[in-house]
């Protein structure tokens, strides 16, 4: 509205806004009676230019500065964040290489005793036959012979004197059943999915390289897992 001269005006107060009109005119309905000021016409221009302002402001966003300053913080959580999950991801996969390991140790021990006849399977295909009215000596994430970021079999024992022919074992084995077995463990990708390689044989006691690298049967510069 416009003021004229320095005629008394209304200011009507309702929380962040300032609303004017003459002192002449009728104050407009509302619910809740608003308090009242009054004020020159000058002291209500400068008031209104204030609050105009306040307004303005507060429809500003974010400057580029702030921005690029959030964009860092979030590069640096990040550069934190996640070297840690990799460590714990392939940490995960390794524990789980270890307890494959004994899985198959476990299922080789079954099978030299119930089906082998004193001889152990050389191969998971192996394992993974059952005996008639029977269960596979391995579970069937095992099968696949990879789980969990490793790639896992058996290979050719230092032990391997033939105990049983394959046509004679329980379950219609592949091979023969042998004195003895090896079994091996690798990272799918060393670094990434593993750094730890594992393996085991008749004894039951496993072994661990830090390179990655396949373990020999032999277990050649490879270390007892502690």
């Amino acid at each position: 509205m416009t003021v004229e001269g320095d005629r008394l005006i209304h200011v009507w107060r309702c929380g962040h806004c300032r609303h004017a009109w003459p002192a002449d005119e009728v104050t407009p309905p509302t619910r809740r009676s608003p308090s009242k000021t009054w004020l020159t016409n000058a002291e209500a221009i400068r008031s209104n230019s204030v609050v105009g302002r306040a307004s303005v402001s507060t429809r500003e966003g974010f400057t580029l500065i702030e921005l690029l300053i959030v964009v860092a913080i979030i590069g640096i959580i990040a550069a934190i964040a996640v070297p840690g999950l990799l460590r714990a991801r392939q940490s995960g996969n390794e524990a789980s290489a270890i307890g494959s390991v004994r899985a198959i140790n476990s299922a080789e021990a079954t099978y030299a005793a119930s089906c082998g006849g004193g001889g152990y399977a050389q191969s998971i295909a192996d394992l993974a036959l059952a005996p008639p009215m029977g269960v596979p000596f391995i579970s069937p994430d095992l099968a696949g012979g990879q789980k969990s970021g490793y790639m896992i079999a058996l290979g050719a024992p230092t032990a391997n004197t033939q105990v049983l022919a394959a046509a004679n074992t329980c379950n219609g084995a592949g091979a023969n059943a042998l004195a003895g077995y090896y079994v091996h463990a690798e990272p799918i990708t060393v670094g990434s999915t593993g750094q730890r390689s594992f393996a085991s044989d008749h004894t039951g006691t496993i072994y661990q390289l830090g390179t990655g690298a396949q373990i020999p049967n032999t277990m050649a510069g490879a270390q007892f897992l502690q």
